[in-house]
């Protein structure tokens, strides 16, 4: 019959022996990652539009594509349907997240080209080409009265694009903007 010591120390000796084993020869699962597989997941857009992709649009070429992938959704012209309203409405006045809109709201016009690219619509998200995804920037823009409805949108227009509640948040990058 064995001690509690020897126990411990046997039970020591086994826990050594098999990780000194598993770190050793590992279990060979995977690959490293390339840099090209890397940069093909790295889609994150700065607020001061630093990684916008290649393309662009128009309002009138984005009010055709809502109508057709968004509206369901969100409503004739972003009125507002199963999904929240884009349309613009006044200022917030509350806490209430009916009141925050794209024009009165977000303070960065290149976090809503992030959003959309990567979330819309809903049930196919990362579905749209970097075209679309400009056109219905800008058509949301326009809307919402922070472009005019004639405004082309590329990654150059996009990062100069001011939106109304700019300097309404903490900057939690202040150097990058």
């Amino acid at each position: 019959m064995f001690t509690l010591k020897q126990l411990c120390v046997l039970a020591l000796a086994f826990g050594s022996f098999v990780t000194l084993n598993a770190n050793a020869d590992g279990p060979r699962l995977g690959r490293p990652v390339s840099n090209e597989e890397l940069a093909a997941w790295d889609t994150s857009v700065m607020p001061d539009g630093s990684n916008l992709p290649a393309g662009s649009g128009t309002a009138a070429q984005g009010a055709k594509i809502f109508a057709q992938k968004c509206a369901a959704c969100h409503g004739e012209n972003g009125a507002g349907a199963a999904a929240s309203a884009l349309q613009p409405k006044g200022p917030i006045t509350s806490i209430n997240a009916a009141e925050k809109t794209i024009g009165n709201f977000w303070p960065y016009a290149s976090t809503l080209f992030d959003y959309i690219r990567r979330a819309m619509p809903w049930q196919q998200p990362k579905s749209l080409a970097n075209d679309e995804v400009y056109a219905l920037t800008a058509y949301l823009l326009a809307l919402n009265k922070v472009i005019g409805e004639d405004a082309t949108l590329d990654a150059a227009a996009l990062a100069k694009v001011q939106m109304p509640n700019r300097h309404g948040f903490v900057m939690k990058f202040p150097d990058r903007i």
